[in-house]
């Protein structure tokens, strides 16, 4: 399979390990000062590039044919657009906030705790997120992702950084500590008792591994999916 990388930092650089000891190639290598891309040569794109040119980076791979699987987050403000491009080009298009395995699971783990927590007034639900310094967004679009799944099963309505003004509002704190891969604390409190459920990565390696997967899933599908569909989560 020959893949392109629209990205190549850290993550892509990762991703090109992974990818080659998994028998695949590495098509193309685009980047800030890429001027020229060719497209006819790709299987399959994979996005980890900055958030204003991601977007950008999604059309170009759908415009010509080419499914592509996008970690980039902070552009998702065009996610519909992208959507609706996938759909009417007929192409294959995954975005994932995190492709981390572990990840996907502990997103289906919070979406049924956040069911079985929904009718249970006496707590309050927070979130925590840590991540290196070097992260530019926050919250991490993981953490919305999680925000995103208590809203859809519970009475909570919205998202808050630092400090909610409502009790159907959702407070996440995001800190930057030095190298940290990533750690995601999803905290129930109540007078008498907390419940937590917490997600700590260990390596970057999770991420690159999972995206690889992805975009080994996504040839010769049309649609658009997500890491539930990867991973056969149900």
């Amino acid at each position: 399979m020959n893949i392109a990388l629209f990205g190549y930092g850290k993550m892509g650089q990762m991703i090109e390990k992974i990818a080659q000891n998994r028998g695949h190639t590495i098509d193309a290598k685009i980047d800030i000062d890429t001027k020229e891309i060719d497209f006819s040569k790709m299987d399959v794109a994979i996005d980890f590039s900055m958030p204003d040119a991601a977007f950008g980076n999604i059309s170009k791979c759908l415009e010509h044919g080419v499914p592509v699987i996008s970690g980039t987050t902070g552009w998702l403000e065009n996610y519909d657009k992208a959507v609706a491009l996938c759909e009417a080009k007929k192409g294959g298009f995954i975005y994932a906030s995190n492709f981390s395995l572990g990840v996907n699971v502990f997103f289906e783990l919070n979406k049924y705790l956040a069911q079985m927590m929904q009718n249970l007034s006496e707590y309050q639900v927070s979130m925590e997120e840590i991540h290196h310094t070097q992260k530019l967004d926050a919250p991490s679009g993981t953490a919305i992702t999680l925000a995103e799944g208590i809203i859809d099963n519970s009475a909570y309505s919205s998202w808050k950084l630092d400090h909610a003004s409502s009790e159907t509002e959702i407070p996440i704190t995001s800190r930057r500590i030095g190298k940290t891969p990533g750690t995601h604390v999803v905290e129930y409190s109540s007078e008498v008792d907390t419940i937590e459920i917490k997600h700590t990565a260990h390596n970057r390696h999770g991420f690159a591994l999972g995206a690889v997967i992805a975009a080994e899933w996504i040839i010769g599908k049309t649609g658009v999916f997500t890491m539930k569909d990867v991973l056969n989560l149900g």
